[in-house]
């Protein structure tokens, strides 16, 4: 049975992601080579967040299908005066043949895409970000090619939504995926942990979780990393989390312990001096700004299918 939405990451088989990847990668080459897949249609996209990179991609996403981009802000929908998000869905399914979300409580998207007849696509939520580790995998694969057994793929960090997804995603992938963070309430949620090692069982996935640094990178093919205080964030908390998590920081000295081959990987934007020092980011081994070209790519790949009921889903 087909899959109407993306709502989560680990709604995705193995061959969902090898046929997303294929078709954003032939994106990436001729944007325009499914120009009249939404000829005379809209996609809405809804954001409550702030956005640079995903605002950008979902637009141009939709006019290289040949399909009008109608952008939403979160205080524009009577969902501020009381309508329900299930109403809502109904409304926005007779008029866009997709709705792309980018908002904070994921329970939003899961009854959007329940109420809605049309593709919902979760764009990032407090739990979960889909859509950017579609954009970080095909990144991966133009650095190392299909075969990645030996390789290991380190994210440091904050235990947020980007750590969530990087979990499952590797483990759908079969890779070899870390995550070095604090212990305690910034490392990964342990449902998650479960969830990612229960797929991995499947796949032959090896998931690690470190609290050590220099641990987590060494060895690496990648050191990934994102912003340590995030949209939603208490301010309260800025002092003790930048405290704890200053040894995860990606410095010349982490990256000395990966591969030659190496790259550093962040889903932006991003705080140098933070999470990274400038001299990583800015160097020869950041792939950041490919990272945000495939955001646009990988978006429209998810249209193209999506729309013609050409995801399967996990079984």
């Amino acid at each position: 049975m087909e899959m109407k939405d993306l709502l989560r990451t680990a709604d995705l088989s193995r061959d969902d992601v090898e046929l997303l990847l294929t078709t954003a990668a032939d994106f990436a080459k001729d944007p325009l080579r499914a120009r009249t897949a939404l000829a005379n249609r809209t996609v809405a996209i809804y954001m409550t967040k702030p956005s640079t990179r995903t605002r950008l991609a979902s637009e141009t996403a939709v006019a290289h299908l040949g399909g009008t981009p109608i952008f939403i802000r979160g205080d524009d929908l009577q969902l501020g005066r009381g309508e329900t998000i299930s109403d809502t869905a109904k409304i926005i399914s007779g008029f866009a043949s997709a709705l792309i979300v980018r908002t904070y409580a994921q329970s939003d998207v899961d009854e959007l895409g329940s109420a809605g007849s049309i593709p919902v696509i979760n764009a990032l939520t407090d739990d979960d970000h889909p859509t950017q580790m579609l954009a970080d995998w095909l990144t991966i694969r133009e650095n190392f090619g299909k075969d990645i057994e030996g390789r290991k793929f380190t994210y440091l960090g904050d235990g947020n939504n980007m750590s969530h997804a990087w979990l499952i995603m590797g483990a759908i992938m079969g890779a070899h995926i870390v995550t070095g963070t604090p212990e305690g309430r910034w490392a990964p949620d342990p449902k998650v942990v479960a969830q990612a090692q229960a797929i991995a069982a499947q796949t032959g996935a090896k998931i690690e979780i470190l609290h050590d640094a220099a641990q987590a990178a060494r060895g690496a093919s990648v050191l990934y990393t994102d912003v340590w205080m995030s949209m939603g964030d208490p301010e309260s908390e800025r002092g003790e989390k930048m405290r704890v998590l200053a040894p995860f920081s990606v410095s010349e000295e982490l990256m000395a312990l990966t591969e030659q081959d190496s790259i550093f990987m962040h889903c932006l934007p991003a705080h140098r001096g933070e999470e990274v020092s400038a001299e990583i980011i800015d160097s020869s081994r950041s792939v950041v700004w490919r990272e945000a070209f495939h955001r646009r790519t990988t978006i429209q790949s998810l249209l193209f299918h999506l729309t013609r009921g050409e995801i399967q889903g996990r079984q």
